[in-house]
């Protein structure tokens, strides 16, 4: 399928002013001089706005961005550039996508561009050819700008039917199946909570409402799902007030006679969530299909929104996040011998394993023909890669049963990153991606870390 944003319809543009080549060859380098200059500036009005903070802190950014934006400016009055052309179109199209992927609002990348025309207005004042050079400069940026935010328009148009649709699809088409699962998450939290209260008087930071298998639920699959939802706002700060105040009155030693006034509370406040949680599911409608037919897992067009979602939760509450790669050793050697029907139910029975090793909080998605990635949300790199290696040695001991055909067993081989700052998804799933190719490399049926150093 090609990409959404790919093709930008440009409109005829004014024809450039005439400047002679000993003028563009002052021009060009006075920009190779000062670039680094502008560069600094530019960023410097990013920086010092909020909005861009979330996008531009990480070193890796700024180290990809600074040196990405001082080619740009010495490439846009190359040579025999050729505005019009599609070299030039891709590429501002190009940045328009990145841009739109990792969110950066098009009004600061235009004050931004603001500050460049000034330093340039400002070095060029006593250029004899001043004013065609400026009238040049002008052009070219505004140009590029245009072709950028037609890109960035499509971009982020796309990202938010994608994000619209993700939250319109049932997790797993069966609402009713959900919602008793989760109801049944938070009971098992709360009969852990009272045996510990009851046996010890106290609950310590790891038995916290926010960090169970309901809590990870939660944050990580009711925002999507409920997204609009006014009771979703209340549950949440019903439960940071359960793990803030309520449950740290509980204190190990406390005589049963100064329980009965904290569990009483603390009980009122678990219904509340249930009451929540109910009405949520009631107003739950308009269900759209949003998985695999084959595997069951989830479909990938809705991978950018959701590992988007997740890198920003993680950028701004500083929790952890890892990806898996997971790929089918030798599936196409499956498909050559045994059939098409054949490899399908090896990939169906592929993720059920792959499921059985992941919690309700993670993300399972069918990335290719025999490729599933997995998004493991609060989890450092250690623990998936740990992770990772039980669902190996599950996979390469798990009979895969196939109609007329003996058992047999596959393997598969698996490459892990983490997320390290880097606000654009395909920055991690690229990691992800190149540890799996050594893994392959080094005789498949194994596990690869990310080697990034930052």
């Amino acid at each position: 399928m090609p990409h959404p944003t790919s093709a930008v319809v440009t409109s005829p543009i004014a024809p450039e002013p005439s400047v002679d080549p000993q003028s563009l060859e002052r021009l060009r380098v006075l920009l190779h001089d000062q670039a680094d200059a502008m560069v600094a500036a530019f960023y410097q009005v990013l920086l010092d706005d909020p909005e861009a903070q979330t996008f531009l802190h990480h070193s890796i950014v700024q180290e990809r961005l600074s040196p990405s934006l001082r080619n740009w400016l010495i490439d846009l009055f190359a040579p025999e550039q050729d505005v019009e052309g599609e070299v030039f179109i891709a590429r501002q199209t190009k940045i328009g996508e990145v841009h739109a992927r990792i969110k950066i609002p098009m009004h600061l990348v235009m004050a931004g561009a603001a500050v460049l025309k000034a330093r340039l207005a400002d070095d060029l004042a006593a250029d004899p050819a001043a004013f065609d050079l400026l009238r040049l400069v002008g052009r070219r940026i505004d140009h590029a700008l245009r072709l950028m935010s037609q890109s960035y328009e499509k971009g982020a148009s796309n990202r938010a039917r994608l994000d619209e649709a993700y939250r319109l699809f049932s997790l797993d088409q069966d609402i009713h199946f959900e919602r008793e699962s989760q109801r049944a998450g938070l009971m098992e939290w709360s009969q852990k909570t009272l045996f510990r209260i009851l046996a010890s008087g106290g609950v310590d930071g790891a038995g916290a409402l926010g960090a169970s298998p309901f809590g990870l639920w939660i944050r990580h699959r009711a925002d999507f799902l409920f997204d609009g939802s006014p009771h979703l706002a209340r549950l949440n700060a019903t439960m940071e007030r359960i793990d803030g105040a309520l449950l740290p009155r509980f204190t190990p030693g406390a005589a049963p006679a100064e329980l009965a006034a904290p569990l009483k509370a603390l009980e009122a406040a678990v219904e509340e969530v249930a009451f929540l949680l109910n009405e949520m599911f009631q107003g739950l409608a308009g269900m759209e299909g949003g998985r695999d037919p084959l595997t069951r897992a989830l479909n990938r067009r809705f991978l950018s929104s959701i590992l988007s979602r997740e890198i920003g939760f993680a950028n701004t509450n500083h929790t952890p996040l890892s990806v898996l790669l997971l790929d089918v050793d030798h599936f196409k050697r499956i498909n050559d011998t045994h059939g098409h029907p054949v490899g399908d139910e090896v990939l169906r029975q592929v993720a059920e394993a792959v499921t059985e090793n992941v919690r309700p909080s993670d993300f399972v998605f069918r990335y290719g023909g025999e490729e599933f990635l997995i998004v493991l949300v609060e989890t450092h790199l250690h623990q998936a890669a740990t992770i990772a290696e039980r669902m190996r040695l599950a996979l390469a001991a798990k009979p895969i049963t196939a109609a007329g055909l003996a058992p047999f067993n596959v393997t598969a081989s698996i490459g892990v990153a983490e997320h390290r700052g880097h606000p654009d998804e395909n920055y991690l799933v690229k990691a992800a991606d190149d540890a799996l190719y050594r893994a392959k490399q080094n005789g498949r049926n194994r596990v690869e870390q990310d080697r990034r150093s930052a």
